[in-house]
This record gives C-alpha cells, structure tokens and sequence, in this order.
C-alpha cells in the first residue's frame, strides 16, 4: 500500500496542492472531510486485500486436506 502525497492527493482531486494548504488553513472542516476520504479509501483497499489474502489462505487449506 503506497501513502499518498499531498501531490498525488491535489492531482486525484484536480485541484493545486496549494489549495490543499490553504484549506487546511482557511478552512479546517474541510480540509478534515478531504484527509478522512482518502484515509477511508486506503483502509478499504487494506481490508479488500486482507479479504483476497483469506480467501486465497481458505483455498489453499482446503485443497490440502
């Protein structure tokens, strides 16, 4: 899993990183909104892969025994 940059965050959002800045400054809410969307995003996509690691785990045990 690769932690997104303010960069890739801003270009994702196609907005300038400054505007990142400047609601963090101006306008915190928001700027709160937008880093819990991208937190959520990579923890469903850490769930979705921990899911597939299961399942591929459960296929290969049943095929052992």
């Amino acid at each position: 899993m690769i932690k997104k940059t303010k960069r890739d965050m801003a270009y994702y959002l196609d907005i300038d990183v400054s505007t990142l800045y400047n609601w963090r400054k101006h306008k915190p809410n928001l700027y709160r909104i937008v880093m819990l969307g991208f937190k959520f995003d990579e923890l469903l996509e850490h769930s979705k892969k921990t899911y597939e690691d299961l399942l591929n785990l459960d296929k290969e045990l049943k095929e052992k025994l």
